[in-house]
């Protein structure tokens, strides 16, 4: 078994199954969490032989995980993502270049697969920006208060919402999940082994809530659970896809019709239009705002052209790459929302960061908000404009599933 050594005596080396009792306490340690010894889906998602060690002698001290995974960017593409989860690094030996260390090694592979670029979900959000990772992926948490909640006149009212038992909605949903994932940035194709964890439901996962109840329509789902707590009774929608603006207005008329309880919580993009559908926004609260999904630019060329684009554009991009040697001048063409992209010697238009770029990826942020923050510099405004336009987005990203 080969393995990288690395400072303060560690190595670096691939995963095998006689480490899986060393990865768990470290993973449970770091996360906080207790994984079941019966729990037949660890290491399923992502299978313990693509994963990497770190150790301190015979001692597993670290652990990354990886899984490829097709992502829809902007204009209904897919690209291929590396996607790293359950970075773990044990109490006793941080400080020692341990992420580091298993990041060098996890992305030196990267590069020999020619993934153009790798994600993950984050549990801390200043640690990797060092990286070249910026959030490209958000979310607000809502709460409505369902009793005050009430539609306008003219809000769609499609019917076509069922109450559809479990075992009935595991054979449709995953179909319309599909339908969806392939028309929203950030959204990731779902494993079935993603879908057995979600309807198998076990109670440890539940929060202290009900099973799943389902919602079903046909261009759209919503899967939630029924809280009653000492502050109040709430429905919690674990999860909605709709394809369709219409779809998407029944659901939320069905959740809403749930008369016995206070409020309904859920996770929405930042222009979601439930407060456009109800008479009082006001009974739509944002209780946090929060990342979904990272995103780091393996190969800036490959990444670039691989999305679609709102806008034409035709310049040179000097990106500055802390981390790789991903980072250089590359000449930007787009004609009628398609992509020309490769390294050039002519002087650079504008000035970024990997990061800002990976950013900017899916459209959740604009190139202006990073301007005034000057984490992108230009001295052309027209150009400046004709970024933010070009990198935008018809429909808002999302993450498909949480990893």
């Amino acid at each position: 078994m080969t393995s990288t050594a690395y400072e303060h005596g560690i190595h670096v080396r691939p995963a095998t199954a006689a480490d899986a009792e060393a990865v768990l306490l470290i993973t449970d340690a770091g996360f906080g969490v207790s994984s079941e010894p019966e729990n037949q889906y660890e290491f399923s998602v992502f299978p313990l032989e693509q994963a990497l060690v770190a150790v301190d002698g015979e001692r597993v001290v670290g652990y990354s995980a990886v899984r490829p995974q097709t992502i829809t960017v902007p204009e209904g593409r897919s690209v291929l993502a590396e996607t790293i989860a359950n970075v773990a690094v044990a109490p006793t030996h941080r400080r020692r270049g341990i992420l580091r260390a298993l990041y060098t090694e996890q992305h030196r592979r990267t590069e020999a697969a020619k993934r153009p670029i790798t994600a993950f979900t984050a549990s801390q959000g200043g640690i990797y920006g060092r990286f070249g990772y910026a959030p490209a992926v958000v979310t607000h948490d809502i709460v409505v208060q369902r009793a005050q909640a009430e539609f306008r006149a003219d809000a769609p009212d499609p019917g076509g919402v069922e109450l559809t038992p479990i075992p009935v909605a595991r054979q449709v949903i995953p179909e319309i999940y599909q339908r969806w994932q392939r028309v929203t940035p950030g959204a990731q194709q779902r494993p079935g082994v993603s879908w057995a964890m979600l309807f198998d439901d076990p109670v440890h996962r539940r929060g202290g809530g009900t099973r799943l109840f389902a919602l079903v329509h046909a261009d759209g789902y919503a899967l939630y659970r029924y809280h009653r707590r000492a502050t109040g009774s709430a429905v919690e929608v674990v999860e909605l896809r709709a394809v369709t603006p219409v779809a998407y207005a029944g659901l939320w008329r069905a959740l809403l019709a749930l008369e016995l309880f206070d409020r309904v919580e859920a996770s929405v993009v930042p222009g979601d239009p439930l407060p456009y559908l109800l008479t009082d926004p006001r009974q739509v609260y944002t209780v946090a705002h929060r990342d979904a999904l990272w995103l780091r630019l393996m190969d800036v060329p490959a990444a670039l052209t691989a999305r679609g684009y709102a806008g034409d554009l035709d310049l040179v991009l000097a990106v500055h790459d802390p981390f790789r040697d991903a980072g250089g001048a590359f000449a930007l063409r787009v004609c009628e929302g398609v992509a020309e992209c490769a390294p050039t010697e002519r002087a650079a238009d504008a000035e970024l960061g990997i990061d800002v770029l990976a950013g900017m990826y899916l459209g959740a942020h604009r190139a202006r908000a990073f301007a005034a923050a000057n984490r992108l510099r230009t001295g052309d405004p027209a150009l400046l404009r004709a970024l933010d336009t070009a990198f935008g987005s018809e429909r808002e990203a999302a993450l498909g599933w949480f990893f």
